[in-house]
């Protein structure tokens, strides 16, 4: 029996690849959709530092009498214009003391206009007379401060902005000092970071920062950067104000963000962080040949650039073609296999 062995002819071989090669092509297209050519571009160098977001105008308010929280117009998340109705407290024990601290004034006063008759006659001491007086003062102030305190039973807003706490609720006793709702202007909003001191002259220099905030992935440009001009003493770092423009949308109080403050500018070679995955220790990205295929490529990177992109540092050229989907990229490069 005579087995015969067919061997394909090198144009045969050629026209296989090729099949193979369309093949590939025809099933991965889609997770190159995305695609970017990398290139050497002018970029800012920068100094990146954590930061928090805050408020430029806030307010507390707290409480100025004893007594029950009986109304609540306002939670948070709310707009509140300035001089709205934010609570109402319940000031009869206020006022029943007010009214008592008008009678101890009454007394005092006409104590002290009977011992000052006397002196004049000659039949009390100066020390009696200015004991007399003191007390009077002292009457006057204590029923102006129960007066002020009766007034302050409603408490309103003292800005136009948002609730953005309710430290007090409905039926809770108030007391002076007590936090009761904190406000905020959403119109004006910085970002606050610290500066170690060796970096203070470049930063002074450069004047500029760019803001990240990682979890959207979002950059903006300050409107203002603001260095204080004294340091803490115990860790050496200088505090950078950066402000927002106005009408910044998804940016509130509280939120962690990057501060990049502009130390310089350079020629580097990029690639966006999308384009990047991480296996453990490794870090690559799926380069696309000229075949439309994927190939997985170990890289080295450095920092985030002012572009918002991370500088390559190895494994990459200019002009290599990287998917922006790289997790795409591998399953179907899998599938495909």
């Amino acid at each position: 029996m005579k087995t015969t062995i067919h061997i394909p002819s090198a144009a045969a071989l050629r026209i296989t690849i090729g099949a193979v090669g369309v093949i590939a092509a025809a099933i991965l297209p889609a997770a190159f959709a995305q695609t970017v050519t990398l290139e050497t571009r002018d970029v800012d160098l920068t100094y990146p530092a954590e930061a928090v977001v805050e408020a430029v105008r806030q307010a507390t308010v707290a409480a100025q009498v004893q007594g029950r929280v009986v109304e609540v117009r306002a939670d948070a998340g709310q707009r509140v214009k300035k001089g709205e109705l934010l609570m109402r407290i319940d000031a009869r024990e206020a006022a029943e003391g007010a009214a008592g601290a008008e009678a101890q004034l009454i007394q005092a006063k006409a104590n002290y206009e009977r011992t000052k008759n006397l002196f004049a006659q000659k039949f009390v001491s100066g020390a009696a007379l200015d004991k007399a007086e003191a007390d009077y003062k002292a009457a006057q102030a204590t029923a102006g401060a129960s007066g002020a305190t009766v007034s302050h039973s409603t408490v309103t807003a003292p800005i136009a902005g948002i609730v953005a706490q309710r430290q007090t609720e409905l039926g809770e006793m108030a007391s002076p000092g007590k936090p009761l709702i904190t406000i905020y202007d959403p119109k004006g909003l910085r970002v606050i970071a610290s500066i170690p001191q060796y970096k203070l002259a470049e930063v002074k220099k450069g004047a500029r920062a760019k803001l990240e905030f990682p979890e959207s992935g979002r950059w903006i440009d300050a409107a203002r950067v603001e260095v204080l001009p004294t340091a803490d003493a115990r860790s050496h770092t200088v505090t950078a104000r950066l402000y927002l423009p106005d009408g910044v949308e998804g940016v509130i109080p509280g939120m962690a963000a990057r501060a990049h403050f502009v130390i310089g500018a350079g020629r580097k070679l990029t690639v966006p962080p999308k384009a990047v995955i991480r296996r453990g220790e490794v870090t690559g990205v799926y380069v696309v040949d000229t075949q439309n295929v994927p190939r997985l490529r170990q890289v080295r990177l450095g920092e985030m650039l002012g572009n918002g992109e991370l500088e390559v540092l190895a494994g990459l050229a200019a002009g290599d073609k990287v998917s922006l989907e790289p997790i795409q990229a591998g399953i179907q490069l899998k599938q495909a296999k």
